[in-house]
């Protein structure tokens, strides 16, 4: 009997798990051990094409609604609501006492500077120099400089990039402003982390919603409370700059904070196509980017500045911020100052060098603060030179024991605040919508809105040993052409139920090694292992099984170095997105596919899978109603122990996943090492809606 496809009726959304035994897990371990080389340039081709596709998407979607100022006006506020949340900042945290000290001062020429700590939250120290005139009559404008990345340490003490950019301040002291110049976290007196999915594998901060440009923000953001404080500041004149990072903090901060009367941004934008499609990505760490959960590209976010003067200033050589990305970014929000009439307060400075702080960038900035601050036009006459010891800039002499500078990205942003010790309450109908509707929204929104056509095809078929073996082919989402292989008895009409087993990468080797006894011309490259065939064929003696292998797993694989896939990965945030994320949607789409296949169309479902696939699995069945049961090995306890979904721990955990799945299936089947706890999560929930089975061993 052919598989036939026949006409789908309805939207279903599917998910699929691997049934892997301790057996399975050798076999795979010796497989990976035995390999030498593998040729994933099919699927790095094809996630580079994705990538492609998405970031055009989002980069044509980037103002299309706004055609008058009173379109930009009516959504300015809610795109402002947006950046808050992408950034952590959703509730803006408390504005508890900054509770300032300045521990030490210093005089130089005609520039007194003061080594000044506050507290952006309680524990969450801000280092910094102030840089004042030695004389000044009354109030004057300020500058809040953020430091980019400039690394001062020596004998293992970290004196902050402060110090490192002192040169700033002291030119803006002596042509008549207060500058406040601050540390960021990771490279400040007290060394906290940028690098977490960039180097620490930290992938939890996705499922946080975390970013450490959101405590930069912050801290910026507490900075203008400081110096509105000072009696020798004038509270309405207040400018912001930084460049590299501290350029990428100046956007974020002038964007969010109205008190910004003008910005000059050096080297910290250019566009999604520069980060994702040409790789700048790879060249910066965590605190560039917000988490994008409303795909933006990055215009939207210097949009948000207007109409107040802004200046874009680069090098043409930055080869981590493009020439062509930032022309981009300024074209596009030229268009918005544009709807003011205010098309003179924005400027472009591009002046010649790669991505260093060249005098030539300062001169432009420091010209426009003139203008813009003073309505000054004069010449500038003083070069920025550095007047301190490093020693001199030092705010402490010992870190405070109380610090949170280390530790804030355990806290910055919020978790799910359910108790993991047993006191769970059962779960509401009212809670399960709450949680479904936070999951569309904030973490599967970069699901497509429009499907693409499915446009199953049977690509291969074979009848052998009373079974049937056959490769169907059907499009996920362009151009991810996926490939679902079917293993049925050969008696078998209609089937009543199915076994949709999801596949990891593990697995899928396993798995595929069986597959290619048969189908050797749809699986290139592997080895058939016949032993591996017997046992499918015995797994689907009685009831029909599909394997389904989403993307970046089997035929899609995309490469084994762990630095590219690290940055795979970070690309996907930038979409709006992750790599789990989408490969849910892809077990959903197999899901839909095999609605149009006989004889699966009326089938029940039964998904399996194990670790990220069980995972993967779970969060499918939320979207399907015909799935009916769940066989799950090593299912993770936690997000933070899971793929990465974005923003998921903010509203809920694991087990009230886990509770919303059983108040949907018939049946839930849980094994593996981490069964006593999942035995001991679900006696909490008191769950009663599903019957929910453990065991200590992978079923057979």
């Amino acid at each position: 009997m052919h598989f036939q496809i026949r006409t789908a009726f309805a939207l279903g959304i599917l998910v699929f798990t691997s049934h892997v035994t301790a057996n399975d897990r050798r076999d795979s371990a010796q497989n990976t051990a035995s390999e030498t080389i593998v040729d994933t340039s099919h699927g790095d081709q094809w996630v580079d094409e994705y990538f492609r596709r998405e970031t055009e998407t989002i980069s044509a979607a980037a103002f299309a609604e706004i055609k008058t100022l009173e379109d930009w006006e009516d959504r300015r506020q809610g795109y402002r609501d947006q950046l808050h949340e992408m950034l952590g900042l959703s509730p803006l945290p408390e504005r508890t006492p900054l509770s300032p000290v300045v521990t030490g001062s210093a005089t130089a020429e005609d520039v007194v500077v003061e080594n000044i700590q506050f507290q952006s939250m309680p524990g969450v120290y801000v280092t910094g120099n102030l840089y004042r005139p030695a004389k000044q009559d009354g109030p004057l404008p300020a500058i809040l400089y953020v430091c980019g990345h400039g690394k001062v340490k020596k004998d293992g003490i970290s004196y902050g990039n402060k110090t490192y950019y002192q040169y700033h301040g002291g030119w803006f002291a002596r042509n008549g402003y207060v500058c406040l110049t601050i540390d960021t976290i990771q490279l400040g007196e007290i060394e906290g982390i940028h690098h977490g999915t960039y180097r620490e594998g930290a992938w939890w901060w996705n499922n946080r919603g975390y970013t450490p440009a959101g405590v930069e923000a912050w801290n910026g953001i507490r900075s203008l409370d400081y110096l509105q404080s000072r009696p020798e500041v004038d509270g309405e004149r207040i400018g912001v700059t930084g460049r590299s990072g501290g350029g990428a903090y100046s956007w974020y901060i002038a964007a969010l904070d109205e008190r910004v009367k003008a910005a000059v941004p050096v080297a910290g934008i250019t566009s999604l196509k520069n980060h994702v499609v040409d790789g700048c990505v790879e060249g910066h760490c965590d605190c560039m980017y917000m988490v994008n959960t409303y795909r933006w590209d990055y215009p939207m976010v210097a949009a948000l500045i207007a109409p107040r003067p802004l200046l874009i200033s680069n090098t043409d050589k930055d080869t981590i911020f493009p020439l062509d990305g930032v022309v981009d970014v300024y074209s596009k929000v030229r268009s918005i100052y544009k709807l003011y009439d205010q098309e003179k307060n924005i400027g472009l400075h591009i002046t010649e060098g790669p991505h260093t702080d060249t005098q030539e960038l300062r001169i432009h900035a420091f010209r426009w603060f003139n203008r813009h601050l003073r309505a000054d036009n004069e010449l500038i006459d003083k070069t920025a030179t550095p007047l301190f010891d490093i020693q001199q800039l030092k705010v402490f002499d010992s870190l405070p024991s109380d610090e949170r500078v280390t530790t804030i990205h355990e806290t910055f942003v919020p978790k799910e605040s359910s108790d993991t010790a047993g006191k769970r309450s059962k779960v509401t109908s009212q809670q399960r919508d709450q949680w479904m509707s936070s999951l569309k929204s904030k973490t599967f929104g970069g699901w497509p809105v429009v499907a693409d056509s499915l446009n199953t095809k049977t690509i291969a078929e074979r009848e052998v040993d009373e079974m049937k073996v056959a490769a169907i082919e059907y499009t996920s989402q362009s151009p991810y052409r996926l490939t679902m292989f079917a293993v049925t008895p050969k008696s078998s009409k209609e089937a009543k139920s199915v076994n949709v087993v999801v596949l990891d990468q593990q697995t899928w080797q396993r798995v595929a090694a069986g597959l290619a006894v048969h189908l050797p011309d749809t699986l290139p490259g592997v080895t058939p292992a016949p032993h591996q065939w017997k046992r499918l064929q015995d797994d689907s003696a009685t009831i029909p099984t599909v394997y389904v292998a989403p993307r970046g797993v089997g035929l899609t694989e995309w490469t084994r170095d762990p630095v590219k896939r690290t940055h795979i990965r970070r690309r996907f945030m930038l979409l709006g997105q992750t790599a789990a994320s989408m490969q849910i949607y892809d077990v959903m789409r197999t899901m839909q596919a095999m609605e149009a296949l006989s004889p699966f169309e009326n089938a029940e479902l039964t998904l399996r899978g194990n670790g990220d696939a069980a995972h993967w699995s779970l969060l499918a069945s939320l979207f399907n109603n015909r799935v009916t049961q769940l066989a799950l090995t090593d299912l993770p306890l936690s997000n933070r122990d899971a793929p990465d979904l974005l923003n998921i721990s903010r509203f809920t955990e694991m087990p009230e996943i886990a509770s919303m799945a059983a108040g949907r299936v018939k049946k839930i089947e849980l094994s593996g090492s981490n069964t006593g706890q999942w035995k001991r999560e679900f006696s909490a929930f008191e769950q009663d809606d599903a019957s929910v089975t453990f065991s200590e061993v992978p079923p057979n």
